[in-house]
């Protein structure tokens, strides 16, 4: 038996030894009355004297995180919500029944303290234990410590024991929800309206991109998993929504690596009555309040590099590329994913795109070769995608078409003719400007993470081997 199935074995047996002392080895209500970090926030700046006077009493749960001590007293460190707080046990300050219980806890438990707290001679802020609460076992061994598991294909496969053993990776994903809270707030204070568009579509579109097929088998027919929300998003607009959004799955059938997983996060925008110049103001003030709300100030450090969303530069594509290039259409758009985007760390906006590579935004009125479109680079990478909407019907079906010549030319990510789409537009949508950002690339800007995976709480991953869990506990069960 190696070493990994005994420990299994002993803690299995563990369980039923902690059921036997009249404790439920898992589900029972505790009602807490504080968290770790309430505790530690509250509490901190009492001195000792003041907390022997006062005996604030807690109800307080975690993870044991470090035991030390066995005999008749010992102290152990609970962790919650990243923060960690020390439980001084002594066996004459519990019930038998407790200390008991005490003595049978591995790290990795979950167990309810009730006590008052104080400081130890070392003057560490501490609960005094009078009563334990057995609330879940742990069966397998954390990381040592829940130090040093760095191992990304583990941290990754296994986020539970990420999130557990590296507060770090909690404080990733708060701050990604402060990000997604912080965008919601300041579109619905400008009047958008947060909608929700199929996810199972039978055209895919908005995007050029390849599909994930599945299908329905009561109607009998193949759906896309959607690559952009975006035609749905404006038939709303047609339809008289003026404002809306929605923070949206996208799924793309394409490669993964440390800035593409084929399921991400978009918020996606549209606006009647403005344009791809007036979304551009709206972008930066959107974009360094959103920074702002998240990190306390609109300049980032990532990955040795700072990125100052307060200062937001904007370059046209021929600009960028150098004004005098002879290069069109999708020469000049390689040209600068080679030579220009990697450049492109401080935010920068970068418009007016070949119409060749933009099938959905409208031509600009003084040189028709170009369309009204900006994307925003930060970090070498793109993080968001806008333009003036294409809303003449005919226009648009030319568009499609020329997608479609693509396509039978072997571009297997050319865009589909949407039929309902261009009898949406044949009912007059109004001038309109639309948007998506990537939430997944902002997050990783806004953490300090090299990885979208690192920001991604459950990424796709290649199958595992098998694991053989199920059937070692089935074992043990009998």
């Amino acid at each position: 038996m190696s070493l990994e199935d005994n420990l299994l074995e002993q803690r299995v047996k563990r369980t039923h030894e902690i059921e036997a002392l009249g404790f439920r080895a898992y589900g029972q209500r505790f009602d807490f009355t504080h968290t770790v970090p309430q505790i530690i926030e509250t509490e901190s700046a009492r001195t000792a004297e003041e907390l022997e006077a006062a005996k604030p009493r807690v109800r307080v749960a975690g993870r044991i995180r470090t035991m030390r001590g066995k005999g008749k007293a010992g102290f152990l460190d609970l962790i919650q919500l990243g923060q960690r707080l020390q439980v001084y046990v002594r066996q004459d300050a519990v019930s038998e029944r407790d200390f008991s219980l005490y003595q049978l806890l591995d790290l990795g438990d979950i167990i309810g303290v009730e006590g008052y707290l104080f400081r130890t001679r070392t003057g560490e802020l501490s609960v005094h234990a009078e009563k334990l609460t057995f609330l879940s076992k742990i069966l397998l061994t954390m990381p040592e410590k829940f130090h040093g598991l760095e191992d990304v294909e583990i941290r990754y496969r296994q986020r539970y024991l990420d999130l557990i053993a590296n507060p770090e990776s909690q404080k990733v994903f708060v701050a990604r929800a402060k990000m997604i809270a912080s965008m919601r707030r300041q579109l619905d204070e400008r009047g958008f309206i947060e909608v929700e568009t199929p996810m199972m579509q039978p055209l895919y579109g908005g995007a050029t991109a390849r599909p994930f097929v599945t299908h329905h088998n009561t109607l009998d027919m193949d759906l896309y998993l959607r690559i952009a929300p975006e035609l749905y998003l404006k038939r709303l607009i047609v339809g008289g929504l003026e404002r809306v959004y929605e923070i949206n799955r996208n799924f793309r059938n394409e490669g993964v690596s440390t800035r593409h997983n084929p399921e991400f996060t978009m918020l996606e925008f549209y606006q009647a009555y403005t344009d791809y110049q007036g979304l551009m103001d709206f972008t930066a003030e959107l974009l360094k309040q959103t920074v702002t709300d998240v990190t306390g100030s609109p300049v980032v450090e990532w990955q040795g590099h700072t990125l100052d969303f307060g200062n937001i530069r904007r370059v046209s594509m021929l600009e960028a590329v150098g004004a005098d290039t002879p290069l069109r259409g999708h020469a000049l758009v390689e040209a600068f994913e080679r030579n220009v985007e990697p450049t492109l760390i401080e935010p920068t906006i970068i418009y007016d795109y070949p119409v060749e590579v933009s099938p959905l935004s409208k031509l600009k009125a003084s040189d028709p070769a170009f369309v009204e479109r900006f994307e925003i680079y930060a970090a070498g990478m793109e993080i968001g995608n806008a333009y003036t909407e294409l809303n003449d019907p005919q226009e648009q079906r030319k568009r499609f078409e020329m997608q479609l010549e693509l396509k039978a030319a072997g571009d297997e990510e050319a865009h589909q003719m949407d039929e309902d789409y261009v009898r949406a537009l044949s009912y007059g949508m109004p001038p309109t400007g639309g948007e998506g950002i990537g939430i997944d690339r902002l997050a990783m800007l806004l953490t300090n993470s090299a990885s979208i995976r690192d920001v991604i709480l459950f990424p796709l991953l290649r199958p595992e081997g098998e694991i053989g869990l199920a059937e070692k506990l089935k074992k043990l069960d009998r």
